[in-house]
């Protein structure tokens, strides 16, 4: 027992070791600095919903290469060996006699179907149709995963730019806390100035702090977005430029690019063909079946006088047949399976034209954003640049003693809001021209 101890922990060690050293492994094989096009990339590759989306379609071109065998002859083989032990009346000596038999028969069968009221053939065209449906699920979900990648990364860009901010603020304060003192011990200001300059610095280092986790906790989302092995470090690179203002292309034409390229909407046009081609499967139920089957088969048995190879040269025969199925009553099997297909195809046109209203008031909400992004922006520099001026005069002034600290505080104050205004209209901007671009077709880079 303590054998059987040792060796399960040597086990569970090796294992454990071996886990860590395919993270490191991974870890080692994974770029240092990321950016944009880089986090998506890695995610339409490793993400694992897509890659269970591809699994499916590597299912359903399976049951396309069945649906295609299923038009061909079938063969199967088949062999028999048997032994009897019996006793025979024996009228010569006046009792029974004990006799044993060795006996065999071999055969080969095939068979095809001729007619099925097209079933076969329609079952093929279906099953060609799911595989193009498979396909565009996953690009549906690869185009839904590199929008959230895309709005993490910026929010992350977004925190970064605060902290930064938040971080030459505090040290602003500070250099005036350290003026503020040298002031107070000259009796320049009252200690009210004093102690409202030292509240002023403990706020900006809370705030700075909140950005700093902030930050972390929006690159930890990004992290699970992608997907990353724990404990691995990410850092994102932050692109010299950041188009803000672009031409806004009118709605109805990215709206038709949207309708005639997403691949949700080329996915519910195949979901109806799908079901018309069930339809058309199913009132083959209606029809009768042809098909044609041969036999090549052969025996022995060792009570027989006649050699082994002559005995399966005498009984050897073919056969050939031809065999038809007519339904007449199927207690409504087929008119039901007709029906419901007849439904299907209603509830999948049904899911079309959803689909298409959903995707035209997302191009619309985006297009509405990306307009309303932009005001906002034009709007947050022109404030974001007075307020910037007011608090370098500001600065100047309470050095130069020419203002109070509450006043000097209220203005510095405002330019923090118009500041925080600005960054997070930037982002909104760069986020809604790149999704607005993205419905168009147009891959999404920075």
């Amino acid at each position: 027992m303590k054998s059987f101890i040792i060796n399960s922990f040597t086990v569970i060690s090796i294992c454990h070791t071996f886990h860590i050293q395919a993270q490191n492994i991974q870890k080692e094989q994974l770029p240092s600095v990321w950016n944009l096009e880089q986090c998506i990339s890695y995610s339409k590759e490793n993400n694992i919903q897509i890659n269970t989306l591809r699994l499916t379609e590597k299912s359903t071109e399976q049951d396309l290469l069945q649906a295609k065998a299923a038009k061909f002859p079938s063969l199967s083989g088949s062999a028999s060996q048997s032994y009897t032990n019996a006793k025979n009346a024996d009228l010569v000596v006046g009792g029974f006699q004990t006799q044993a038999t060795f006996a065999g028969n071999y055969s080969l069968g095939s068979s095809v179907t001729l007619y099925n009221g097209g079933y076969l053939n329609n079952d093929v065209k279906q099953k060609k149709l799911l595989i193009e449906t498979a396909k565009y699920n996953a690009q549906a979900a690869e185009n839904e995963i590199a929008l959230q990648i895309t709005q993490a990364y910026l929010t992350v860009l977004l925190t970064k730019e605060n902290s930064t901010y938040l971080s030459e603020i505090a040290t602003t304060s500070e250099a005036q806390l350290k003026l503020g003192e040298l002031k107070y011990n000259a009796g320049s200001i009252a200690k009210k100035d004093l102690v409202q300059l030292k509240a002023q610095l403990a706020t900006d280092n809370y705030n700075l702090i909140n950005s700093q986790n902030s930050e972390k906790q929006n690159t930890l989302t990004l992290k699970q977005l992608l997907q990353l092995p724990s404990g691995y470090n990410l850092v994102i690179q932050k692109p010299d430029t950041l188009i803000t203002i672009l031409p806004v292309v009118a709605l109805a034409e990215a709206q038709k690019i949207a309708l005639e390229q997403r691949p949700e909407v080329k996915s519910s046009q195949l979901a109806t063909e799908s079901a018309a081609l069930d339809l058309q499967k199913s009132k083959a139920g209606f029809q009768p079946t042809l098909s044609a089957s041969g036999t090549l088969a052969s025996g022995y048995s060792d009570n027989q006088q006649i050699a082994y190879a002559t005995q399966l040269d005498n009984n050897f025969y073919q056969r050939l047949g031809l065999s038809l199925s007519i339904p007449i009553f199927n207690n409504r099997i087929a008119k039901t399976n007709v029906e419901k297909s007849k439904i299907a195809i209603d509830q999948s046109k049904l899911n079309l034209t959803n689909t298409e209203t959903i995707l035209s008031q997302q191009v619309e909400q985006a297009y509405i954003s990306a307009l309303n992004a932009q005001s906002q922006y034009s709007a947050a520099k022109e404030q974001m640049d007075a307020n910037k001026e007011n608090y370098r005069i500001a600065n100047e002034q309470l050095r130069l003693g020419g203002i109070s600290t509450v006043d000097y505080l209220l203005q510095k104050n405002l330019y923090v809001q118009a500041f925080q205004n600005f960054i997070q209209a930037k982002f909104n901007a760069v986020v809604s021209l790149k999704i607005y671009d993205f419905y168009k077709g147009e891959p999404i880079k920075l």
